[in-house]
């Protein structure tokens, strides 16, 4: 048994895999109620259903803190997470870690700043998120909810479609075979008898034929497309002014490759302007090399259409994302869910960015203990900040208190 987990760990290191979202996404399919990725408040129950398993993150990750060690906790307008975090009770409270600690806070029926500080820190315990190497800095990115052009038939205007999951696409779960793969997933199609790795960006824009009948929307911009992709979630205005929600369904099952990185490492742009905006820019200013670029990374999203009546997009929760107060983050060192305080600062600046966010999303370049992306939620605004961030910050996570006995009872 110890010889096949270790061929098949080497297999999966020569095979793409993914543990999670994209750059910013739900990782799987929600029933009929499922949204995209903004921003917003209200709770839309009907589109909570989610089946979220019982998480186990490494503990060797979370150092036990105090209250004090969080800055400007006290300061901090504590509202709106504690929305985002009613939201994640809708997922939580089937999980035995989290039913009691989310029925005392649905109980709460005119919450304060007063009365929310005293919540949690009657009921919770701070634990700082440390790296696998004991440092406590890391990554803090932003991503957002972008909106496109888009058609429900293609035409010369409109000849870039977005699709849904294809049947072929298969989806195996490597921990009904080997736990110790526990969130690890293969990707592939049939070749025959043969699981083989799906089609990659290249060869699905090159021969399509294979998603032929799968197309959702047409829309009018490669690159806002691929941006919609990393983003993982959007709004469409259709010609006749109708919008449309649109949500990750799924992926190919290929690793995240950065195109900002690539740019700079091929001299085409200075590491400092590998943003998002810089890159737009770029490709305007390079037709000829855009496509080239665009297939350099072979991740492909899927997408499914969404009701418009939901309050946020879906995160890797099940949930609706809250602008500026939800997070994406390494599920295997931050629970799904978990109020999480994160320290930074404002994008490319200087002044703090102290507040309670709360762990609602997870994506493919989202790892690492103190790793997050910070979702700034929908329209020009929240996009210039995403396309900017990118911080240094510390992270705390608030767990309910006895979590340490409750895991290994669970184990």
């Amino acid at each position: 048994m110890q010889n096949q987990s270790i061929l098949l760990i080497l297999a999966l290191l020569l095979w793409p895999l993914t543990a999670c979202k994209t750059e910013i996404i739900s990782p799987a399919p929600v029933p009929a109620k499922t949204p995209s990725s903004s921003n917003t408040s209200e709770p839309a129950k009907s589109a909570i259903v989610s089946q979220v398993s019982p998480i186990s993150p490494n503990i060797n990750q979370l150092k036990a803190a105090d209250w004090s060690q969080l800055k400007e906790w006290e300061q901090d307008t504590l509202l709106p997470a504690w929305t985002a975090f009613l939201q994640s009770c809708n997922a939580l409270n089937k999980q035995l870690l989290w039913r009691e600690t989310c029925k005392k806070a649905s109980t709460i029926k005119q919450p304060t700043d007063n009365t929310i500080k005293h919540f949690f820190k009657h009921h919770f315990t701070p634990y700082q998120v440390l790296n696998l190497n004991g440092s406590t800095e890391g990554l803090i990115t932003g991503y957002y909810e972008p909106l496109l052009k888009g058609s429900r038939t293609p035409s010369q205007q409109y000849r870039y479609p977005l699709y849904a999951p294809p049947d072929e696409l298969l989806v195996i779960e490597l921990a009904d075979v080997y736990p110790e793969l526990k969130n690890l997933q293969l990707r592939g199609r049939l070749e025959g008898r043969k699981v083989v790795p799906y089609y990659s960006r290249a060869e699905i824009e090159n021969e399509p034929t294979s998603l032929k009948g799968r197309e959702l929307i047409w829309v009018n911009d490669q690159v806002e497309l691929f941006f919609l992709q990393i983003q993982g979630s959007g709004r469409i205005i259709m010609e006749n002014g109708e919008i449309l929600r649109v949500g990750y369904a799924d992926q190919n099952g290929y690793p995240y490759q950065s195109i900002g990185k690539l740019l700079a490492q091929r001299g085409e742009l200075p590491l400092e302007r590998a943003s998002m905006q810089g890159i737009k820019q770029w490709g305007q200013q390079n037709p000829d090399k855009l496509t080239e670029l665009l297939h350099q990374n072979s991740r492909y999203i899927f997408f499914r259409e969404l009701p418009n009546n939901l309050s946020g997009p879906i995160g890797a929760l099940g949930v609706p994302l809250t602008a500026g107060r939800s997070l994406a983050v390494d599920p295997r060192a931050i629970p799904q869910g978990a109020p999480v305080f994160l320290s930074t600062t404002w994008p490319n600046s200087n002044k703090p960015l102290n507040r309670l966010m709360v762990a609602q999303d997870t994506g493919s370049a989202i790892k690492g203990g103190v790793r997050a992306d910070f979702f700034w939620g929908f329209g020009p605004e929240a996009a210039i900040q995403a396309g900017k961030m990118k911080q240094k910050g510390k992270m705390w996570v608030l767990l309910p208190k006895n979590f340490s006995s409750q895991i290994q009872a669970q184990k």
